[in-house]
């Protein structure tokens, strides 16, 4: 069902409603009216034929909703698991490939900033504690990254222990403060006794920087690379 189509059945559900309530309200103000309908047998079962199309119309109508209702849940959840990573919760691989594609075959612009992660100790942790640790590990931090991100980037998961996150108007300031919000999160969850495991990571940052990055692939290399500090 489209938007124009609930609008309409909302529209025709209403005017039922007030069609019913003004008839009943007339029927019950108007002794005549009611007395009249009370003993003639052919007014009484026209006004019978007319309450029973009114109440199938409203039994198709609330069905419509119902429909539309289920289709919306349905949407978003077919939504969800095509967008984001059934892990992390963060916008997933396909997400991140939407999000660059904007950038592709156009000159960068100067504002797009870029910080690629790498989880170093998650090899570690799925060796020593096992992959349900390990799988917790990554949702921490993943939700550490979304909280640390809000109303700054977007940011997904590229690939096992890999996160993006992309500045579309960013400066150094904004990823300076995404940045420290991320190193508070993680030092108050790594100084947390009740847990076992630490968080570890790295981090590459790159801006448009001179001619050697051209496009949208140079910047997200060029960050990649300065995980491993090669840059």
């Amino acid at each position: 069902m489209k938007k124009s189509d609930f609008i309409y059945k909302t529209i025709q559900l209403v005017l039922y409603i007030l069609l019913a309530a003004g008839c009943l309200y007339i029927i019950l103000i108007d002794r005549d009216l009611y007395h009249l309908i009370a003993s003639d047998s052919r007014i009484r079962i026209l006004c019978i034929f007319l309450w029973l199309i009114l109440g199938i119309s409203f039994v198709f109508i609330y069905r419509d909703f119902t429909y539309f209702s289920s289709y919306k849940k349905n949407y978003r959840e077919l939504d969800y698991a095509v967008h984001s990573d059934p892990l992390s919760g963060l916008a997933n691989r396909f997400s991140c490939d939407v999000m660059i594609e904007k950038y592709l075959d156009k000159p960068l612009p100067d504002h797009l900033g870029c910080v690629m992660f790498d989880l170093t100790n998650i090899h570690k942790v799925n060796q020593h504690y096992g992959h349900v640790q390990g799988n917790q590990l990554i949702r921490d931090f993943s939700n550490m990254l979304n909280l640390s991100s809000v109303d700054l980037c977007f940011v997904g998961r590229n690939g096992g222990n890999k996160f993006l996150a992309l500045f579309e108007n960013g400066d150094q300031n904004k990823i300076d403060l995404f940045l420290n919000r991320l190193e508070q999160k993680v030092m108050t969850y790594n100084q947390d006794s009740s847990s076992q495991l630490t968080i570890e990571y790295r981090y590459g940052i790159a801006f448009h920087e001179g001619e050697e990055i051209r496009t949208i692939t140079d910047l997200i290399a060029l960050s990649n690379r300065r995980i491993n500090h090669l840059d």
